[in-house]
C-alpha cells in the first residue's frame, strides 16, 4: 500500500499532503482528551509494533505479499486521535529513513493508512461493538472485523485518487481489480493479527485499551482510613 514517488500527479499529491497535514494538527489536540498517565506510554509502544510489523510481509497471492496496515489496532488500543499520529510517525520514519513510500507521496500514505484506515477501524469497530454483547471479550472481535474492513476501504481511496490524479500508465479498471483482490486478502491478515493483539492486551489489562472503556465496570472511590496506634 506504500505510494511510491510519481505514481500521482503533483496536484493531487498536494491536495493529499495538505489533508494529511490538517488532520494531523486536529490530532495533536484532540489526542489530549485520550490519554493520561497511564495510557500515554502504550502510545508508543503501539507505534513501534506497528513499525515492526510493517516490516514484516506475508504472501497474498500471485507473488505479492501485505503486511499490517495498523490503523484499528491503533485506534482501538490508544484512541483513533492518537491513533493517525502514531501511524504517521511510523510512516514519515519510514519514508525518511529507509525509503519505503515516497518523500512527495507520505501526504497520500497517511491518507490512505494513517487516517482512512483509523477512521474505518474505528467506526466499523463502534458499529459491530453496538450490535455485539458489551463484555471485554467482544472488543478484540470487533477490532479484528474493523481492521478487515479497513484495509479495502484504503485501496478503494487509492483507487479513487489514482482515478483523479493518476500518473503511472495503469488501465483503472485492472488496477481496481488488482486493489481489491488482493487487499482483501490482506484485510484477512490484518484482522486476525488485530484480534490476537487486541485480545492479548485485554487478557491482561483492560483498562488500557480506550475501545473497551465503554463495557468496562464502573470503578468506585474507595475511602480507606488510617489505623490509630494505641
Amino acid at each position: 500500500m506504500h505510494v511510491p514517488d510519481g505514481f500521482l500527479d503533483a496536484p493531487t499529491s498536494l491536495a493529499t499532503g495538505a489533508v494529511a497535514v490538517a488532520v494531523v494538527a486536529v490530532s495533536l489536540r484532540k489526542a489530549r482528551h485520550e490519554l493520561d498517565d497511564r495510557t500515554a506510554p502504550l502510545a508508543g509502544l503501539v507505534a513501534a509494533f506497528i513499525f515492526a510489523t510493517q516490516m514484516l510481509n506475508f504472501p497474498v497471492a500471485g507473488g505479492t505479499s501485505g503486511h499490517l496496515m495498523g490503523g484499528a489496532i491503533a485506534a482501538v488500543l490508544i484512541g483513533p486521535w492518537t491513533g493517525v499520529l502514531a501511524t504517521s510517525v511510523v510512516l514519515i520514519v519510514q519514508s525518511l529513513l529507509f525509503a519505503d513510500g515516497g518523500i512527495t507521496a507520505l501526504g497520500t500514505n497517511i491518507v490512505l493508512m494513517g487516517i482512512t484506515t483509523v477512521l474505518v477501524g474505528w467506526l466499523v469497530f463502534r458499529a459491530v461493538m453496538v450490535v455485539l454483547p458489551r463484555t471485554t471479550a467482544m472488543v478484540p472481535v470487533a477490532a479484528g472485523i474493523g481492521a478487515f474492513a479497513s484495509v479495502p476501504v484504503a485501496a478503494l481511496v487509492f483507487v479513487g485518487l489514482y482515478a483523479v490524479g493518476g500518473a503511472a500508465p495503469i488501465p483503472l479498471d485492472n488496477l481496481t481489480g488488482a486493489m481489491v483482490g488482493v487487499h482483501l486478502l490482506i484485510g484477512i491478515g490484518e484482522g486476525v493479527i488485530t484480534f490476537l493483539a487486541v485480545g492479548s492486551i485485554i487478557a491482561v489489562r483492560p483498562d488500557l485499551v480506550h475501545g473497551a472503556r465503554s463495557v468496562l465496570p464502573a470503578r468506585t472511590l474507595e475511602v480507606r482510613t488510617a489505623a490509630v496506634a494505641a
